[in-house]
Formats: structure tokens, sequence, C-alpha cells
């Protein structure tokens, strides 16, 4: 019998001619948006205090913009990334358009608009995607442009001892994603987005 490892997409399995849609959605409540919103040292009270809140333009609470992008990757991670990515090399041109309220559904897609192998890391390369957030009204609450360095398959194969080669979950598109929250710090080519050092010996933030 042969084993099917969900896994993402190796760099020459990323296409920039699709769309990826990252389901499910992710209804989002008041829990989530509360907890996440104090985890983090966050005490807008445009997030907690609904009293306030109401009496500000929006009329009620806003879900924190960090949940937001963090989800929206997150939720690509299954589809594009899981097992596949080196790391995480930075943001660009992150954008909230229109609000996020409690109750509000998030669904995250992606399109991959450039590729190309590392000129430092042999047997790895560089995606850029650009990931999109929709409510369940299809109006668009968040954008941003990812890169991250992703292994090629047959380097992965050879660097994990022949682990790793196999079929992508879910019928040969792969199945993986990209890494939820915060920006790559490090090393390793940006490809133009983030904060990481172009071309450095390391890679940055990884996961």
């Amino acid at each position: 019998m042969k084993d099917v490892e969900e896994r993402g997409l190796y760099f020459e399995e990323f296409d920039l001619d699709t769309r990826y849609l990252h389901r499910p959605g992710r209804t989002v409540t008041e829990a989530d948006n509360v907890l996440f919103t104090t985890l983090t040292m966050n005490t807008q009270a445009l997030h907690l205090d609904a009293a306030w809140a109401a009496t500000q333009p929006f009329g009620e609470r806003l879900v924190n913009s960090m949940f937001t992008l963090a989800t929206i990757v997150g939720a690509s991670v299954t589809q594009l990334t899981q097992g596949t990515i080196v790391a995480n090399l930075g943001f660009a041109d992150v954008a909230f358009p229109h609000p996020l309220f409690h109750g509000d559904t998030l669904y995250s897609e992606t399109v991959v608009t450039a590729k190309r192998l590392s000129s430092s890391r042999p047997g790895q390369g560089i995606v850029t995607m650009v990931h999109t957030g929709r409510n369940q009204h299809g109006e668009v609450v968040a954008t941003a442009t990812r890169s991250a360095l992703v292994w090629c398959r047959d380097a992965h194969a050879a660097a994990s001892g022949g682990a790793g080669s196999g079929d992508a979950g879910s019928g040969g598109a792969g199945s993986g994603g990209a890494e939820s929250g915060g920006a790559g710090s490090g090393g390793a080519e940006s490809g133009g987005a983030g904060s990481g050092g172009a071309e450095s010996g390391d890679a940055g933030s990884g996961g």
C-alpha cells in the first residue's frame, strides 16, 4: 500500500496561473478577537471596549487586523507550504481595505506572482505570493504580499534521506501552507519583500 503524506507545494509545483482557494473559511468570534488581542499585549479599546467602540465611526468593535493577517496566511499552510517551506522571508504591501466584525466568516485565497531559484541556496527557491482575505459577502478585508523560501523536490528528498518526494495530499495539487503571523526577520533572500537581509547565508524566521 502506498503512503500519501499531506504536504504543501515544492518550488516546481507553484503555478503562476492559478488562484489557490483555501477552505474551509473561519468564522471569527468575539472570543477569538479578545483572546488574540490580549495575548499580543494590545490594549486597543477598538477591539476590547464595546461601549466605547459603539461611539466610534463603525459603531462596534473591530477584529484585530493582526488576527486577520495571521489567519489568511495560516489558512494557506495546508495547501501551499506545509512541510515544504524553508523560511518565511517577509511581508510587503499589507492593507486592510474593509473592517472585519465579530461573526464574519473569513475566506483566504492566494495568487503566486513570481518565483525564482535561489542564487545562494542550491535546491531552494523564492516564491512571492499575494494573500487575499474576503468576508462572507466577498468584500476584501485584507491583502498582503509575502515571500517564502521553499524546497525544490529533489533537494528536499536528498536532504531528508529520501522523504518528502511523494505525491502531494489531496490529489497531486498538494495541500501544504504558509507560516502564519509575523514577517520573517532574517537572512535568506528576501526577494524584495519584508525585512530579511538579501541573500545572506542563513534562512530567516522559518518553519
